[in-house]
């Protein structure tokens, strides 16, 4: 059973899930995410599918289990999202459309999970790329709908309560106003900006936002839903070209708790962390980064934004020829 415990020295949760030792470790002969169809053996026992979403075999967070096999749990728990049923297929490679609507099932799912009565916070994310861990390489996404805050998330909220409180104002909605036509500018479209941080922890850290203080992804009209879509296929596509493969990446979704309470600071947005500095270097969290929590970046983020925007306004010339 997973299991949560409190460390009162640093204020934060840690989860233990041993049982995630025996998940499913980068299989060759089969994918357990792939259709089978109605008598098959994988997650996705049909023929075909846009988006599927499923409670995680081996979860982190919450299900009590039932001959193996998690029981969707009445409040936390983990959930799986496959992009697509083409297994070499990866996010920068689907269709808008197909972006556009996995948009709404993440949309669905944060409404769905954050209206049980113990889940705090809905934690949308990918891993993606053996560097960061991933043990199937089909393309998925997962969500954890969690007890509690996360720090990094509350870190945030916090800062921006503060800033609310003092200057009337969303501290994201004025870093916003910053980056979206300065020189850390990766993209634009229409009501969606990507923009390497200011104080970027990562090399090529990306986030992208809203341009309208929308607190979650539920918030979203229709246009935005669409602009975020192809902010999305444009960011993981300039990765692509930049570094010339397949970019491995953590992509987090960072938005409103879901605790009942009022969160008018929150803002929703993503971010990217892909672990290469250099085509043929990773950037490993070690001494400084680990046991004393402070980031030492190799790049600077005005020089890192100027090549990924070269990168995604290549990758935006070419999909306009195809």
């Amino acid at each position: 059973m997973p299991d949560l415990r409190f460390d009162p020295l640093r204020q934060e949760w840690v989860a233990y899930a041993t049982e995630r030792n025996d998940r499913t470790f980068l299989p060759t002969a089969f994918c357990p995410l792939c259709p089978t169809g109605a008598a098959g053996a994988s997650e996705v026992p049909l023929d075909t599918f846009e988006v599927v979403v499923f409670e995680n075999r081996f979860p982190a967070f919450g299900p009590d289990r039932r001959k193996g096999r998690p029981v969707r749990p009445p409040t936390t728990g983990c959930e799986v999202v496959v992009y697509t049923p083409e297994h070499e297929h990866t996010l920068a490679q689907l269709p808008a459309e197909r972006v556009r609507l996995l948009v709404d099932v993440w949309a669905d799912r944060y409404r769905e999970l954050g209206s049980r009565a113990e889940v705090a916070y809905v934690y949308i994310f990918e891993n993606k790329g053996e560097e960061v861990g991933v043990t199937l390489h089909h393309p998925h996404g997962q969500i954890y709908a969690l007890p509690f805050i996360p720090p990094f998330a509350e870190a945030e909220l916090d800062a921006s309560r503060e800033h609310f409180v003092r200057e009337g104002q969303c501290l994201h909605c004025r870093e916003l106003a910053l980056e979206a036509s300065g020189p850390r500018m990766v993209l634009s479209e229409s009501s969606m900006v990507a923009f390497v941080p200011r104080a970027a922890r990562w090399p090529y850290e990306v986030h992208v936002y809203p341009r309208r203080h929308a607190t979650s992804i539920a918030d979203l009209d229709e246009a935005e839903r669409w602009d975020l879509a192809r902010a999305l296929l444009g960011v993981t596509g300039a990765y692509d070209r930049h570094f010339g493969f397949s970019t491995p990446y953590v992509m987090a979704v960072h938005q409103a708790p879901t605790d009942g309470r009022d969160w008018p600071q929150a803002h929703l947005h993503f971010e990217f962390y892909p672990p290469h500095r250099r085509e043929d270097r990773l950037k490993y969290l070690a001494g400084v980064e680990l046991g004393a929590g402070t980031f030492v970046n190799d790049t600077r983020p005005e020089d890192t934004a100027e090549q990924l925007r070269r990168s995604a306004r290549r990758t935006a010339r070419m999909a306009g020829k195809s």
